[in-house]
């Protein structure tokens, strides 16, 4: 079990940036999103042009309608799927690190390496 970061230090609705140091394995440096009680985790790359989805250290974009917008291009992320729905890399997903919640902290699952390339 590996902890990501406390539940209480993403606003509800939003997003942090979390480096998450692994044994023998290259760092993790992840976009993490909030809605209420569930977490959803994705590598902070967009696949449009592989750079970072948050324009400054934990300063991340949102639409409107909670999805979270790369501040490079634009593009358009549903923050619950990865999905990208508006931009230059419509239809590409977003990476996803299966994460979950316990004891107020948000960690990484046993199979979150299986999602790690």
């Amino acid at each position: 079990m590996q902890i990501v970061c406390k539940l209480e230090s993403i606003e509800d609705g939003g997003a942090i940036e979390a480096r998450v140091d692994r044994d023998n394995q290259p760092s993790l440096n992840l976009a993490v999103c909030r809605h209420g009680d569930q977490v959803f985790a994705w590598h902070n790359i967009c696949p449009h042009q592989g750079r970072a989805l948050n324009f400054a250290p934990n300063r991340f974009l949102f639409t409107p309608e909670g999805q979270l917008m790369c501040a490079a291009h634009g593009a358009v992320f549903e923050a619950d799927t990865g999905l990208c729905v508006g931009g230059p890399c419509r239809g590409a997903s977003l990476r996803g690190v299966a994460v979950a919640v316990q004891n107020g902290e948000v960690i990484l699952t046993a199979d979150s390496e299986t999602n790690d390339e």
